[in-house]
């Protein structure tokens, strides 16, 4: 069982480097935690279960265009690496809907550093959140949401489509702006073996959050899908923890749901590989707000010039956060949430230009702009589903920023 344990941190940063290298060198205790400490709003920041990366400027923005992301991200890269730059990278956030326009920057430079999980000083306390009042306002209202999770699933079993997954959103409103810097630093410090990031998608505005998702790597000539669903919240009390986590492993609709998104992924990443290994069961992996049903999928890459970021475009959206048949869930989803997604069960990452890349599913996340925070959460509905039960697993995602920023629902 791998597991995503608790966290926090501090000290010095590294040096300014161009680019981070397959594999950061520097293990030096704190190295990882300055970078985290060094964050502020306006920088970019990811923290993966390989690496540390803390950017700052812009050399070349990845520009909107019709073509395929990836193409237009190697000629940025291969635009910086022929001028000042011999090792750039890519970081930032494509959406939802990948016709709309992404927030892909080859920055001016980049800080690696190790993973956090393995800088020892991530054990230090977080720190409380600032006390404040927050404003909540959820959009839809739970009971909206409810009836939406219903009413998919009497289409359901008419037959029309076998998944959907409904979003909904909370909407924090604070006396000031959010001490965004602070919050990922909580963010971080709670899961280090997760992917925490914070971007900016656009002048004022922060894409934030602590994914537990793996869209695929690429190191080499080795790749890896970590595809998650089928949910249960976690439980303060040990026993009713470990009680739902062994329920979740047998429950018949988390697994038939669980099973359709590796198979997707399975389909999908097949052609790209000259080998590759799909277990037979999931295992389990824990956040500190829920279980996850979770299958790593590993393969060999058959052909050195596909990027990761190609991969990922081919695997974007994966049932876990749209459904299945896609093109009729996207349609569900659009008729249902009264709201744009925007980045959110987006993707967000880094890549280089060789084409090795991380890029993990944008999901527990939110969006801070001036003295509003924006919190999405979602849920896998099929056709066991229960209104009311999907409805508290989405309260119980929300959690993951709602304890980083001391509010409550």
């Amino acid at each position: 069982m791998s597991t995503v344990p608790q966290v926090a941190a501090h000290p010095p940063a590294p040096a300014p480097i161009t680019a981070p290298s397959p594999t950061p060198t520097s293990s030096a205790v704190g190295a990882a935690t300055g970078l985290l400490d060094a964050y502020r709003a306006g920088d970019r920041f990811l923290a993966t279960p390989t690496r540390t990366l803390l950017a700052h400027g812009v050399l070349e923005e990845v520009p909107h265009g019709a073509g395929p992301i990836a193409g237009r991200v190697a000629d940025a890269l291969a635009e910086a690496r022929a001028g000042r730059r011999a090792a750039a990278v890519v970081m930032g956030a494509i959406p939802f809907d990948q016709d709309a326009p992404a927030a892909l920057v080859v920055p001016g430079t980049v800080r690696t550093g190790p993973a956090l999980a393995s800088d020892p000083l991530v054990a230090l306390p977080a720190g409380a959140p600032r006390a404040g009042a927050w404003t909540v306002r959820p959009h839809p209202a739970p009971e909206e949401y409810a009836r939406g999770v219903g009413a998919a699933v009497d289409r359901m079993w008419n037959g029309e489509f076998s998944k959907v997954v409904l979003a909904r959103t909370l909407e924090l409103t604070g006396p000031g702006e959010p001490d965004v810097a602070a919050m990922v630093r909580r963010l971080a410090r709670r899961d280090p073996l997760g992917y925490t990031f914070a971007l900016p998608t656009r002048p004022g505005r922060t894409l934030l959050g602590a994914s537990p998702e793996l869209l695929v790597s690429r190191h080499g000539d080795r790749l890896v899908s970590n595809p998650l669903a089928g949910s249960t919240p976690r439980s303060d009390d040990l026993a009713e923890d470990v009680r739902r986590a062994a329920a979740l492993l047998e429950s018949a609709k988390d697994l038939h749901e669980h099973a359709v998104v590796v198979d997707a992924v399975h389909q999908t990443m097949a052609p790209y590989c000259s080998a590759l290994h799909v277990p037979a069961r999931p295992s389990l992996i824990r956040t500190a707000t829920m279980w996850h049903l979770s299958t790593t999928v590993t393969g060999t890459l058959a052909r050195p010039e596909v990027s990761a970021l190609e991969i990922a475009s081919s695997l974007h959206p994966t049932p876990a956060v749209c459904g299945t048949p896609t093109p009729l869930a996207r349609r569900v989803i659009r008729e249902t949430e009264p709201f744009d997604r925007g980045f959110f069960t987006g993707i967000v990452g880094w890549g280089d230009a060789d084409g090795n890349g991380e890029w993990v599913v944008t999901i527990r996340c939110a969006e801070a702009e001036e003295r509003t925070l924006r919190l999405y959460a979602g849920a896998g509905v099929v056709a066991a589903s229960v209104p009311e039960d999907e409805t508290a697993e989405t309260a119980a995602k929300f959690r993951t920023f709602l304890d980083a920023v001391g509010a409550s629902l």
